[in-house]
């Protein structure tokens, strides 16, 4: 009988390649897993040249994993930002961006919207 590996496993391995990618690509990780009450969770908080990049990971048998962040997931993950600027009293440029995993192989799609 096989087991499964929990998918709380499985996203924090692909979180942290994410995290490894980012630092490869000049990025300062500032925080990871922010979560806001009742709103939702910010995979990884990243700054590059004075801009905060909200990167949501996702992880699949293929690049279709991207179809996961669905309007209601970015209408979430902008509520987050929101509550992460206000309550950290930042005033600065931001984008989301996605790192998409179909096995081990990555996609960055930088600066992601409805």
């Amino acid at each position: 009988m096989q087991t499964k590996t929990p998918t709380k496993t499985i996203g924090n391995y692909f979180e942290q390649k994410a995290i490894e990618f980012l630092k490869e690509n000049s990025f300062t990780i500032v925080e990871q897993n922010f979560y806001a009450k009742k709103i939702g969770e910010i995979d990884i908080i990243a700054k590059k040249n004075d801009i905060y990049h909200f990167v949501e990971v996702k992880s699949g048998e293929s690049f279709e994993a991207v179809y996961n962040i669905t309007p209601t997931k970015l209408s979430r993950l902008n509520r987050s930002i929101n509550y992460y600027l206000q309550i950290k009293k930042l005033d600065v440029a931001y984008c989301i961006d996605a790192i998409i995993f179909a096995g081990e192989e990555l996609e960055y799609l930088e600066n992601i919207t409805l």
